[in-house]
Order: structure tokens, then sequence, then C-alpha cells
């Protein structure tokens, strides 16, 4: 997941390394405050790699947007 205000730099550079090794790549709606606060954490996340969803709803939190 990658915020909507993550740097331009970084986000093209995750996009690249992402192409190169094929996980999907999703683009948070919101902000890297929004996406902390999704996560449950207090601090901001411009970027968040999930490797299990397991039984998490957090997958989802952006989907009904």
């Amino acid at each position: 997941l990658i915020a909507s205000n993550c740097p331009p730099l970084r986000k093209s550079e995750i996009e690249y390394y992402a192409m190169l090794s094929k996980p999907p790549v999703h683009h948070f709606a919101s902000s890297n405050v929004a996406l902390g606060t999704a996560a449950e954490k207090f601090f901001r996340m411009g970027v968040m790699t999930v490797s299990d969803q397991g039984d998490s709803e957090r997958c989802s939190y952006n989907r009904g947007r």
C-alpha cells in the first residue's frame, strides 16, 4: 500500500522494484496519517507491506471508500 501523499521519487522507486519482483501494488486513497491510523499505529506511514492478510480487515479498509 502506498499513501496518496508519498513523495513522487519514493513512489516511483517502489513501483519500479515491484515491477521487477511482481507483487501487487495498491495505492491508498488517503494520506500517510490515515494509513498509519488504519494500521493502528501512532505514527505516519507512507508505505505499508502486507505479507499475510489472515483474518484482518485492514486490507478491506480502502475498498469501502
